[in-house]
Parts: structure tokens; C-alpha cells; sequence
């Protein structure tokens, strides 16, 4: 992973753009020698989004089966009827 000082990311934000848009590779940006943010291309971030929108909808489905929140086959068919009308 690439890292580059905020005064860097000032001066040369157009050419550390081109860079992350060609190589899809994150940057980490510093500040006074500490990471400050992550720089990553916006494609990379909403392929980020969906898959921690998948991963949550699997979590709440276990916490749901440890809770023992269940339907029938035959309750989620009348349920979704009810949505799709």
C-alpha cells in the first residue's frame, strides 16, 4: 500500500488521483507522521459498501437463528405477496 504525506496530497492531488484511478491500489495518508485517512477509488468503495451490506444481512440473519426468529417457507410466501402487490 502506497502512503503519502496530507501536505502531498495538497500539492499533487491530481496526479495521486490519476494514480489510484490507474492502479487501484489505497493510499494512506499521513498526517504529522500518523495514518489519517484511506484514499481508495470510488468503484473500490461501493464494491466495499455492497459486501458490507451482505455481510450484515448474513449477521442479523445468525443473530436471528440464535434467537430463534424463524418463518415457514409458506410465512415468507404470504409475507412477500403482501409486499409485491
Amino acid at each position: 500500500m502506497r502512503s503519502e504525506m496530507v501536505t502531498t496530497l495538497k500539492r499533487q492531488a491530481t496526479r495521486i488521483l490519476a494514480d489510484l484511478n490507474t492502479s487501484h491500489e489505497p493510499v494512506l495518508i499521513t498526517e504529522q507522521g500518523k495514518p489519517a485517512a484511506y484514499l481508495i477509488n470510488v468503484q473500490d468503495y461501493e464494491a466495499i459498501q455492497s459486501r458490507m451490506n451482505i455481510l450484515e444481512a448474513v449477521a442479523k440473519g445468525e443473530q436471528d437463528l440464535t434467537n430463534e426468529r424463524l418463518s415457514t417457507h409458506q410465512q415468507v410466501k404470504e409475507k412477500m405477496s403482501k409486499w409485491l402487490k
